[in-house]
């Protein structure tokens, strides 16, 4: 594509700015960095970020510590890059630029190109206006809590470091077609499948139509056009209204499935050959179903908003599988998948992380797709829709983000889960039935007599909370639930208005 052609390495101006860093605390969350920009870091304030990320990489690594560092799409992503690589090359790491990325493609090159640490420029699915930084130093994974706790530590204790050219820069600009080339090996699909890719604009608009053709099917592109203003929707494959218009376009190309993809590329949402959407969760139960008759004895990890379907599969209980329910957050699943040898992990949000023997532990949207086009090239003639009939009917919420700012939403957490394990000692009941257990693994998820649940957390990278519901009854119990749940956060006086309302 003439955009990868285009790119070219980046040339730096050490000459001293008067610019005092800005950089606000808040954008240090619990496994990555992101910020409003330039409203609450300036270009000093990345620089200053860049050079504490590259203190504590070569911390850890020593001198000559190498990082491969990538960009998004959005229209100020490559000057985000350009000043945190300042702040990096004054630390004294070695950068190799790999220009426009997904996140999955940077997690790709640092195994490709045996690098000591990666960082990802990229707000993912967040508005315009957000940036972020998504770092590591093990491959595979991203920082947990401690490590960005440490690196805030080293830039408060850096406020004024010299920016100068002290380590090294290299561009690459033919990682996309190698990153592609390691897609498209695993498999090829001799099934006539029709799939419509929906992108929203984003940057996995410039991979995923392509190397779903190299695979073998007919691709119909939806919104995949690179257009940083974002003109339909934000590119986030949880909004129902990105998955709406993808059922439209399904329905009307008579295609047999529908993807869409995040801004970063690291997260798939599902829509069958009649237009409706499986939840993420759902698909990953399926999967983990198919892929345990290959490998027995294996470990899935999933995370604290999945459905409850998991712990009844008869399948997974008859091939001797295990799930272990873990915290949500792309980095707490992978280290989670790592640690103890999982086959796979999955998310609801999208997340799909697939281990060896499959692929190499990170989360990757496409290599998603791939392994979802794998299970239906084998299931053939049976359609996605009639494959999902074998998965028990349950009625779930969307992820729900009511707005709670940065600094009252843990608190907020906290009250909430006193308040529902007060229901629980004083059996009281939600939704007119008694709290059975309480898992307080992250946020709080209660568990009620006839096994439906609720969750509520804190959003790892935005000011808000995140509510999920699941019955296994009825769609007036979903609301019944939630009506419970908001009237508990309701009393708390520090949440407001939802990024999407309940679809029941």
């Amino acid at each position: 594509m003439s955009i990868f052609k285009n790119q070219s390495e980046l040339i730096f101006n050490f000459e001293e700015s008067l610019e005092e860093p800005k950089i606000s605390k808040f954008g240090f969350r619990e496994y990555d960095a992101r910020w409003l920009y330039p409203e609450e870091i300036n270009k000093k304030g990345l620089e200053l970020f860049g050079y504490g990320l590259g203190k504590f990489i070569l911390e850890k690594k020593g001198d000559n510590a190498s990082i491969v560092i990538g960009h998004d799409y959005r229209s100020y992503s490559k000057e985000v890059k350009y000043h945190v690589a300042k702040g990096l090359i004054s630390s004294g790491v070695n950068i190799i630029d790999i220009g426009l990325s997904l996140s999955p493609m940077v997690y790709f090159a640092q195994h490709h190109l045996n690098t000591d640490s990666l960082a990802m420029i990229t707000a993912s699915h967040n508005e315009n206006g957000w940036t972020g930084i998504k770092c590591g130093i093990e491959k595979s994974l991203t920082f947990g809590p401690d490590d960005i706790k440490s690196i805030k530590e080293l830039i408060n204790k850096n406020q004024s470091p010299e920016i100068k050219m002290i380590g090294n820069y290299t561009f690459k600009n033919n990682l996309r077609d190698e990153y592609l080339a390691y897609l498209a090996s695993s498999i090829k699909i001799d099934r006539a499948l029709k799939v419509v890719i929906a992108c929203g604009n984003g940057t996995a608009g410039a991979f995923a139509p392509e190397v779903v053709s190299r695979i073998g099917c007919e691709v119909i592109e939806l919104h995949c056009d690179l257009d940083f203003s974002f003109p339909n929707y934000n590119p986030n494959p949880e909004d129902m209204t990105m998955l709406q218009d993808l059922s439209n376009t399904v329905k009307k190309n008579g295609a047999d499935l529908g993807l869409a993809f995040d801004g970063d590329g690291d997260r798939l949402g599902i829509v069958d050959n009649l237009g409706e959407e499986i939840f993420s969760d759902k698909i990953g139960l399926m999967l983990a179903e198919d892929l345990s008759e290959t490998y027995s004895d294996s470990k899935f990890v999933i995370d604290v908003k999945s459905t409850g379907l998991y712990f009844k599969s008869k399948i997974l209980e008859k091939n001797n599988c295990s799930i272990d329910m873990w915290k949500t957050g792309h980095s707490h699943m992978k280290r989670r998948v790592k640690e103890i040898k999982a086959l796979c992990g999955f998310e609801k949000s999208g997340h799909f992380f697939i281990n060896e023997p499959l692929g190499l532990g990170f989360d990757d949207g496409l290599k998603s797709a791939i392994l979802l086009l794998e299970y239906l090239n084998k299931s053939y003639p049976k359609k996605l829709s009639e494959l999902k009939e074998a998965i028990p009917i349950t009625f779930q919420s969307p992820t729900m983000a009511p707005f709670c700012k940065d600094n009252e939403k843990y608190e907020v957490v906290e009250l909430v889960t006193d308040k529902i394990k007060e229901i629980k000692n004083n059996k009281s009941e939600i939704a007119n039935q008694k709290i059975q257990s309480v898992s307080t693994i992250n946020g709080v998820r209660f568990q009620l007599e006839n096994g439906s649940w609720g969750l509520i957390r804190a959003s790892s990278n935005k000011p808000s909370l995140v509510v999920v519901i699941e019955s296994f009854i009825s769609a007036e119990e979903v609301k019944s639930i939630f009506n419970d749940i908001n009237n508990i956060l309701e009393k708390t006086g520090k949440v407001g208005d939802y990024d999407q309302k309940l679809t029941y």
